[in-house]
């Protein structure tokens, strides 16, 4: 490059660096990121001024080349996605995105729940006649299906199920006392 295309390029540069800077900025939303795009597209448009072929203006290289580089500065990013958390999102079958956050696991709490009712299952099932507490036990505290049971048991579904009928009133009969100390109604304040 001789000193006059050096000097027409600097002068070329600068006159329209502004109106370079408003498209990059236009691409990338940031104002440094703008700034880096068009100095790294200045400094590569100097360093291949030779390739230059004067078939267009030299401000349309000059703006070609910007957009090049914010569009690998763009291609440099991290892919950020945000979504709204009260929003449903998905196709057919919608869902909030602070669902798919929630742990699966039960809490501590109903850990607790779960264990205190199944001891208290255990203890009401302690109270039944043995061949109706071994279908108690494979049914609710197992969680076997009727015809599962009935198999299990050698026993026709109907049997199994009248035993379960059998099952559920004689401990609702015993859990009946302990709620009746409770009052039902709440408490008028004065």
């Amino acid at each position: 490059m001789d000193v006059l295309d050096e000097a027409r390029f600097t002068e070329l540069s600068e006159r329209h660096r502004r109106e370079l800077q408003v498209h990059s900025y236009r691409m990338l939303g940031n104002l440094e990121q703008a700034e880096d795009a068009v100095q790294e597209a200045l400094l590569a448009a100097y360093r291949h001024i030779g390739q230059f072929r004067r078939q267009a203006q030299m401000t349309t290289w000059l703006t070609t080349i910007v957009h090049n580089c914010a569009l690998m500065q763009l291609r440099k990013r991290t892919r950020h996605v945000y979504l709204s958390l009260d929003e449903p999102v998905g196709g057919d079958e919608e869902y909030f995105v602070w669902e798919s956050f929630a742990d699966p696991r039960p809490t501590p709490e109903d850990e607790f729940r779960h264990s205190e009712l199944t001891g208290r299952l255990r203890r009401y099932a302690a109270l039944l006649s043995p061949a109706v507490r071994r279908t108690f036990h494979l049914r609710v505290i197992h969680g076997l299906s009727i015809c599962e049971t009935a198999q299990r048991l050698g026993l026709p579904r109907g049997t199994v199920k009248a035993q379960l009928a059998r099952a559920r009133k004689t401990i609702a009969r015993h859990i009946k006392p302990g709620l009746g100390a409770r009052s039902r109604r709440p408490r008028r304040l004065a």
